[in-house]
Formats: structure tokens, C-alpha cells, sequence
């Protein structure tokens, strides 16, 4: 018997990049009972598997008999994480003639899947939803905590909170609610510097450094409160425009880092690290090239309190991004740019 060949559209992430992925699912009735997944996925997304399966079972939509197979494609392209669920679900459905393949093709695709057919928020939304529009793809089918996001990248969120649900409308029998972009950010509390009592130079020293994004040392005997009054730096710079707005938006949301109450970050972060943190954490990197603390410091403050705790490496890892502006993170397996024009503080004791 001549397998049934149907495609579902979703991104991977290389660095802040978003690279367009189809996942293929070829199903056969006729043969042993199997379900594999190709195309180079790491540990998260081969064990797709079982999540996909208990999904479309616990969804009370049929799962093919037969043989399965999910190629993710290009192959050549690392395919890391848990997004991949609700695409490989629904190329299988749509393979086994349960969704109509017409109604997918004008779709993206994004979200992990829980045993009970959930849909549960995974990062990078935004710059999924950023793929999807270079692509002339207006929808995105995804989980309803992630749908503000993906609204500021120009494209229209379909919110689903079930696979269920989302079967429900590429079948045209359910029309979820419109999501549309929040128009004004909510308040967040930061430490203020009006607080501080006394500190008449340190307050001057951090006035200053605000008005000209100055690096900022600051020494002094333990105790005199070089920490406090680092912190309270984020809370006398400006709020971020638009276009920086959704710059930071992006790296947190790549980072897993963005608040679901906050689709959109105005206010300007704010990072400290350990001083154990090894160079990776600091400029980013790793297995899967994830973006730094360096990065996501970007338009706001990255404290290094006890500065001469931090290892050598790492401090002198710092000197690319403090002079340009960006970090270039090289491996043998690819190469990602992140923003990372920040402002240093640094605490060192006297």
C-alpha cells in the first residue's frame, strides 16, 4: 500500500534566527505498527513520540495503525526542543486524513504537547511568529499563553488550548478569539533610587551614568551598599522604544525567560550573575548557541557584584560585546550573532 504523504510548517532557531522547517509525515496502514522521527532532532524533540501519541489518543482522534514516519526537514538542520509537538500531530492527522491538508498549508505551527492532549507555552513564539510572516503565512496556531506574543510579530495567533481544539478548527467547526496585541504595557515595580538616603555621590555617579550609558565601577569598604544602589540604576533609565522593545522581547523569549503577563518587555533589564557563572553563561552559547547573560542584558544593566570574583575568561569574553555591541558565538555545528549592547556596573570591595 502506497503511504499518505501530508506536511505541517513550524521554525527551528539558530540563535535569534528563525529557519522555516516542514515536518513530514509519511503513514502507512499496511506494515508493523511503528513511529519514527528523522531529520536530527535532539533528546526533547525525538521523545516527541510518546507525548504526540497520548495526545491524538487522548484528543479521541485516531492514531494510524501502521508504520509512521516524521521527517523533519532540512535534515541537515538541528531540531532542538518541544515545539515540534503540535506540528508532527497535526502532519500525522492531516497524513491519516482526520484534518484537511489545505486548511494546514495556511498555517504555522508551535507548542509541546501534554499526555492528556494540552498545549503547553514554549519559548521562541515570537520569532516563530516572525518566520511564519517573512514566509506570507498569516495564522499561527499555538498555545493561547503564547498568542500576545506572537501578535506583535504581525501575524494572526490562533489560540488553542487542546490539540482537540485546534483539530476542531482546521476542520472549520470552531473559531477561537480573536488575540490582538496589548496597547499599553503594564507597570512593572523596580527599586527606586529615590529610596536611598544620603549617598550624595554614588546617586550623582548613577545620575550620570543614566544620562550617557556610562560603565559604572563602584568601590568602596563591604557594607556601604554598592549592591543596593546598583540596582536601583534600571529604575532611572528611560522606558525601551517599540523597535528596542521588541528586540529584548525576542532574546527572552528565545531564552524562555518572558513572562506570560509581559508579551512585550518596556522596561529595561536587568542581569546579575552568580560570580561562579562560567563563560558560556555569561556571552552565551552552549549546546543549543542560547543567548547569554551578556544578551540578555541587552538595553538595560548587567551587575557584576564582587568583580574580582569572576573568572578571568569570562571577563575577558566580555571585551566583543562591550566594544561592538553584539556577540558572535562560533561552533562547529553553526554560528549565531546576539545583541548585547548593555551597561556594565561592576562592585568590587576596597
Amino acid at each position: 500500500m502506497v503511504g499518505v504523504l501530508a506536511r505541517a510548517i513550524t521554525h527551528a532557531l539558530v540563535g535569534l534566527e528563525p529557519r522555516r522547517v516542514e515536518v513530514e509525515a509519511d503513514v502507512h496502514e499496511n506494515g508493523l505498527p511503528t513511529f519514527a522521527i528523522v531529520g536530527l532532532p535532539d533528546r526533547a524533540c525525538a521523545e516527541a513520540r510518546t507525548r504526540v501519541r497520548s495526545g491524538i489518543l487522548s484528543a479521541e482522534l485516531d492514531f494510524p495503525r501502521g508504520r509512521v514516519t516524521v521527517n523533519l526537514a532540512p535534515a541537515g538542520l538541528r531540531k532542538e526542543g518541544s515545539g515540534y509537538d503540535l506540528p508532527i500531530a497535526l502532519a500525522i492527522l492531516a497524513a491519516s486524513r482526520q484534518i484537511p491538508q489545505a486548511e494546514l498549508n495556511r498555517h504555522a505551527a508551535v507548542g509541546e504537547l501534554a499526555l492528556d492532549g494540552r498545549l503547553r507555552r514554549v519559548g521562541g513564539v515570537l520569532a516563530v511568529a516572525e518566520g511564519a510572516r517573512r514566509l506570507g503565512i498569516e495564522c499561527l496556531l499555538c498555545p493561547p499563553e503564547s498568542a500576545p506574543e506572537a501578535a506583535f510579530a504581525g501575524v494572526r495567533p490562533i489560540p488553542v488550548a487542546h490539540l482537540a481544539e485546534a483539530v476542531a478548527y482546521l476542520r472549520g467547526e470552531l473559531e477561537p478569539e480573536p488575540v490582538s496585541a496589548p496597547a499599553e504595557p503594564e507597570a512593572v515595580s523596580l527599586p527606586d533610587l529615590s529610596e536611598v538616603r544620603g549617598q550624595e555621590r554614588a546617586r550623582r555617579a548613577l545620575e550620570i551614568a543614566a544620562a550617557g550609558r556610562q560603565n559604572l565601577l563602584l568601590a568602596g569598604p563591604p557594607g556601604t551598599g554598592k549592591t543596593m544602589l546598583a540596582r536601583r540604576l534600571p529604575g532611572i533609565l528611560p522606558p525601551l522604544d517599540d523597535e528596542a522593545a521588541l528586540e529584548v522581547t525576542r532574546i527572552h523569549s528565545v531564552a524562555g525567560l518572558l513572562p506570560p503577563e509581559q508579551p512585550l518587555l518596556h522596561t529595561p533589564p536587568f542581569r546579575a550573575p552568580h560570580h561562579s557563572a562560567s563563560t558560556a553563561a555569561i556571552v552565551g552559547g552552549g549546546p543549543g548557541i542560547r543567548p547569554g547573560e551578556a544578551s540578555l542584558a541587552h538595553q538595560g544593566v548587567l551587575l557584576l557584584d564582587e568583580l574580582a570574583e569572576f573568572q578571568r575568561p569570562a571577563l575577558e569574553a566580555l571585551r566583543q560585546p562591550l566594544e561592538d555591541g553584539v556577540v558572535c558565538i562560533a561552533r562547529a555545528a553553526g554560528r549565531a550573532v546576539f545583541p548585547a549592547r548593555f551597561q556594565l556596573v561592576a562592585t568590587a570591595n576596597l
